[in-house]
C-alpha cells in the first residue's frame, strides 16, 4: 500500500511553517535570540503573529527541528529485531542525521546550514539549551516504544532505556563537535564515530556509500 500523499492544504500548510522558521533562525541568528520578538519573525515571513503562534505556540519551538522523534522513531521501527539495542537506535540515529542533511548541491548546503544555525541557538540560548533537555527526554521515550519490547517487563524496558540513552548521548557528542566544526565533517559518519567510541566498532553497521 503506497504511502497517503499530503493534499493542498496540508502542502501549504507545510510550505508556511518551513518559510516562517527559516526566517526566525536567519533573524536569531542575526540579532540574537532574547532581541527578536515573535512579531519581528512575523513580520519578516509577510505572516501575522497569530500564524506564528498557530505554527509555534512558543517562541523556542521557533529553533526545534522538525520532528526529530518521529524520524528516528520510525527508522528504529523499520529496523530488524534481531539486531543488538545499540546497533537499532545508533543505525536509526545515524539514518536520521542523512536524513537531515541530505540533498544535492545548493539543496545539501541549506539543510545543513539550517541545522548548524538551530543546534549554534541551542547551545548559546539558556532558555533553548533547557527546552533541549526537554525533547531529548520525549526523543527516548518515543525510541522505547518504537523498539517494541514487552512493556511488561522491567529488565527487557529498562534495558531499552540504557541503551536509547546512551545512544542520544553519543549522538550529542557528534552535534556538538559538527557544530565546533562548523559542518566540515559529514554529521553521520561523526555520529557513526561516536557510537564506535562509545560501543566499539562491531555497534555500528557498516553504512553503505552510494
Amino acid at each position: 500500500m503506497s504511502e497517503r500523499q499530503p493534499n493542498l492544504r496540508e502542502r501549504r500548510r507545510s510550505e508556511t511553517r518551513r518559510l516562517v522558521q527559516a526566517h526566525a533562525v536567519r533573524l536569531f541568528t542575526d540579532r540574537g535570540y532574547d532581541a527578536v520578538t515573535v512579531a519581528d519573525v512575523a513580520e519578516a515571513a509577510g505572516v501575522s503573529a497569530m500564524t506564528v503562534y498557530r505554527h509555534f505556540p512558543t517562541k523556542e519551538d521557533l529553533v526545534l527541528i522538525d520532528q526529530p522523534a518521529q524520524l528516528i522513531a520510525e527508522h528504529v521501527a523499520a529496523s530488524s529485531a534481531a539486531q543488538p539495542l545499540v546497533r537499532r537506535v545508533g543505525g536509526a540515529l545515524i539514518d536520521a542525521a542523512a536524513d537531515w542533511t541530505g540533498g544535492n548541491g545548493a539543496e545539501q548546503a541549506a539543510n545543513e546550514r539550517f541545522l548548524l544555525d538551530c543546534l549554534r541557538l541551542m547551545v548559546a540560548t539558556p532558555a533553548l539549551r533547557a527546552r533541549h533537555l526537554d525533547s531529548q527526554y520525549a526523543l527516548q521515550q518515543a525510541v522505547v516504544d518504537a523498539l517494541g519490547d514487552d512493556a511488561t517487563d522491567p529488565d527487557a524496558a529498562f534495558r531499552a532505556q540504557a541503551a536509547t540513552g546512551a545512544c542520544i548521548a553519543a549522538m550529542h557528542t557528534a552535534l556538538t563537535r559538527w557544530v565546533e566544526d562548523d559542518g566540515h565533517t559529514a554529521l553521520p559518519d561523526l555520529i557513526a564515530r561516536a557510537l564506535a567510541a562509545s560501543f566499539g566498532e562491531d555497534a555500528v553497521a557498516t553504512r553503505r556509500k552510494d
